[in-house]
């Protein structure tokens, strides 16, 4: 055997071993978000991005090859330095493990997907005419509120992001217009201050972006982020449609404002790293206001990535509206519930778009669809009815027309009926259609009950609610010769009842904290009408060639620019307001009555909704304007409420990042100067006596005076002290604190209002009462 040489084979040795470690570290790298605490850096670092980096480099299994490799900066795919500090890293769950040891490292996060949340509300909600007399009439299209939005980025050439007229791009702006695929820029302009992209966690988890399919650039392919941004701030454009339908002016809710895209979104979903990433570099770019219209899961505070950056981004002054999530009607569905968030819930307007099912019987049913197309059929003529599945409110899965699941002996030649769940409802009118049906019948499932979403369909489709739903089907089982045919009559205003609190949006209560009632408010997210991209069909199926400058969606990824737009416009008028301030102003003028004077109904039930479905009420942009008084709250307030939440110093720290610490002055969590008001009585029936503070600040006449009313409650007796709040100039601050004593404990929550009113305004706030029951 020949001889081997002692050192080749400890070369061989160390080397094989480098190897195996390198592959292991491969297999089982993934990003981890690492919050720093900037003030421990070490005199020996130069700067703080050099200190991080020697940080991560501490712990890699392998170090010694990375060095070799020259590997060590490839593993810090992003650095955080102003609503957040730290970085993203691939790491191995054994080093992100050792790494939370280290010096300075406050915690370790793990890579976290979220999704997103998916004309005429300007007029529904009061902003035009844009009249002489109008509040909004003054020449607010040379105004500096720049809105951030995160979402699938932008399409630059929609004329809803024209810029004629515009002044020069705010001083205070200090963001770019990154270049990429089919974007240049010059797709920037005084409209689109700056564009931005973000994907190195994407990346990290998914692989490499496949350019041929996906624009790696500002660039939206899929819509949503363009028709997000076209709702907070559109330029007006006349005629605008999708396909005839909703025609009219398209105008965003600030069409003065100017827009930021942060594409932080793709093919597979939204990563904490790049939505994180997208805060911190937004906030450093100056944006006034952040829409975020997306989410996921809800986790505790402190191991909440975007609820960090933005209460960094609040400290700074960013106002930042997320959407409450598509979860509803099912309680306790709520995400992004932080109380420096405003979490927006969705509505329905007075505009909608009836179709009609008219059955063998000569009964006609009432239904909403967006179809418009060259497969009409013949409104004197019946077509056979076939429903392939039971007559239950609950899915059957034979009959929600999944891909490969329909017969086209059976269905040809026929209107199908399909039950809504599982895929998309425009997939389920592709399948039907690939299968030779003509026509599509979507009913509602117990999940839906009577609320109607309307889609631009691929063939003649009609969406119908469950109580019809069941009829269509009945018939269509019993009868062995069922007829139907299909008609489509446009676009019809005046819709009543409206507001409706849409059966998707997500609902309280906030599971995370209780005394927060959430959402704040609810605003327009259903049948908008908005810009959209040049490379998706309405229907964002693959097989949907159409193309459409404007696109109609449902969802609270909708009502959330909306409110988003409304901030912007708060902040032009109100450049000293706060965050909390704004969010007040919305809050306490909200209204909670439809257009028929009765209580805002919950589409799921028909019956009246509560604050957990629908918060403060549905924003009334005109009054919050002038809300007389408001409810302010300073990044410090935050942070006592966090102190009020069983966090140990450790979990605070990720909030301190200014140094921050409790002063202990809050009673309890409760006593958060939040516009809305939410009483918890413990589980110990001792407890009969609650006690909760607010202080109000005057922003209306110097001398004002305000009474107070309060609703009845069957289950306490409610005291507010004073009574009367006597103002004797601008910005004073007056408090007042409300006394709640329990009557009988109530098995369910008990909802009301407190009222300060001084003859012009009416500062409203929603009253939640919850009894915990006994252990």
């Amino acid at each position: 055997m020949p001889r081997v040489s002692v050192k080749w084979l400890f070369l061989f040795l160390i080397t094989s071993s480098l190897s195996f470690s390198a592959v292991l570290s491969t297999v089982t790298k993934k990003a981890y978000i690492v919050q720093m605490d900037k003030s421990e850096m070490p005199e020996s670092f130069s700067n703080h991005l050099e200190w991080y980096s020697s940080t991560i480099k501490s712990v890699l299994a392998s170090q010694l090859q990375e060095e070799v490799n020259g590997e060590d900066e490839e593993r810090i795919i992003y650095s955080y330095e102003t609503a957040f500090h730290g970085v993203a890293a691939l790491l191995s769950e054994e080093e992100a493990e050792r790494l939370e040891e280290e010096h300075g490292v406050v915690a370790v996060f793990p890579e976290t997907v979220y999704q997103l949340h998916t004309t005429r509300s300007p007029v529904f909600l009061g902003l035009e005419p844009a009249d002489s007399t109008s509040v909004w009439s003054e020449k607010l299209s040379d105004n500096d509120v720049i809105v951030g939005v995160l979402d699938t980025g932008i399409w630059p050439e929609s004329e809803s992001f024209n810029d004629t007229g515009f002044t020069s791009v705010p001083a205070h702006w200090k963001g770019a217009c990154e270049t990429g695929r089919a974007f240049t820029r010059n797709h920037c302009n005084k409209k689109i201050v700056g564009a931005r992209v973000f994907y190195r966690g994407y990346e990290s988890a998914s692989g490499k972006i496949n350019e041929k399919d996906e624009y790696k650039s500002p660039r939206d392919q899929d819509g949503h982020g363009t028709h997000t941004a076209a709702t907070v701030a559109g330029s007006p454009v006349r005629h605008a449609n999708l396909l005839g339908y909703a025609a009219g002016t398209a105008r965003g809710m600030a069409p003065g404002a100017r827009i930021a895209a942060y594409k932080v979104c793709w093919v597979g979903g939204c990563f904490s790293s790049d939505i994180l990433s997208a805060v911190d570099r937004a906030v450093a770019d100056g944006v006034n206001v952040l829409s975020i219209s997306l989410g996921g899961g809800v986790s505790s505070y402190y191991r909440d990535s975007l609820a960090i950056a933005t209460f960094g981004a609040m400290e700074m002054g960013v106002f930042v509206s997320c959407s409450a999530g598509n979860g509803g009607p099912d309680p306790i569905s709520l995400t992004n519930v932080s109380p420096w968030i405003t979490t927006v819930g969705a509505s329905t307007m007075d505009r909608d778009f009836p179709a009609v099912v008219n059955l063998g019987t000569g009964k006609s049913i009432t239904g909403v669809s967006l179809y418009k197309g060259r497969r009409n059929l013949f409104t004197k003529k019946q077509y056979p009815l076939v429903y392939t599945g039971s007559n239950s409110s609950n899915p059957d899965p034979n009959s929600l027309c999944l891909e490969g699941t329909l017969d086209p002996h059976t269905v040809a030649g026929k209107i199908v009926i399909c039950d809504r769940g599982i895929s998309p409802r425009v997939q389920k009118g592709q399948v039907v259609k690939d299968a030779g049906g003509v026509g599509l019948i979507l009913t509602n499932t117990a999940a839906n009950g009577e609320e109607l979403v309307a889609d631009s369909h691929l063939l003649p489709a009609v969406a119908v609610g469950e109580t019809t739903g069941k009829l269509i089907k009945r018939y269509a089982l019993t009868k062995p010769n069922a007829t139907a045919t299909l008609g489509f009559l446009g676009t019809r205003l005046g819709i009543r009842p409206s507001p409706v609190v849409a059966a998707f949006s997500s609902r309280g209560p906030n599971f995370l904290s209780l005394e927060i009632l959430k959402p704040d408010v609810v605003a327009p997210g259903v049948n908008i009408l908005a810009a959209w991209s040049g490379d998706m069909g309405p229907s964002s199926l693959p097989t949907d060639h159409r193309k459409v400058r404007f696109n109609i969606l449902s969802g609270t990824s909708m009502s959330c620019p909306h409110v988003s737009g409304i901030a912007a416009l708060l902040k032009a008028r109100h450049p000293d307001w706060s965050p909390a301030a704004i969010r007040s102003a919305l809050m306490t003028t909200a209204y909670v009555h439809d257009n028929t004077r009765n209580p805002l109904r919950d589409a799921s039930t028909g019956q009246p909704s509560t604050p957990y479905d629908h918060g403060a009420g549905h924003i009334n942009p005109l009054k919050a304007l002038d809300p007389g008084l408001i409810y302010d709250i300073g990044p410090q307030d935050y942070f006592e409420f966090l102190c009020k939440q069983k966090l140990t110093p450790i979990q605070l720290k990720v909030f301190g990042k200014s140094k921050r610490s409790c002063r202990h002055t809050l009673a309890s969590g409760g006593d958060l100067n939040y516009p809305a008001i939410s009483a918890v009585f413990p589980d110990k029936a001792s407890v009969t006596t609650l006690t909760l503070h607010r202080t109000v600040t005057n922003v209306g006449p110097p001398m004002s005076k305000y009474h107070v009313a309060v609703s009845q409650f069957k289950g306490v007796a409610v005291k507010v002290e004073p009574a009367m709040l006597n103002f004797t100039s601008k910005h004073q601050k007056l408090s007042y604190k409300i006394t709640l004593t329990t009557k009988s404990r109530q098995s369910s929550p008990e909802f009301g209002s407190l009222i300060w009113k001084d003859g012009v305004h009416k500062v409203r706030s929603p009253v939640a009462i919850t009894w915990l029951p006994p252990l």
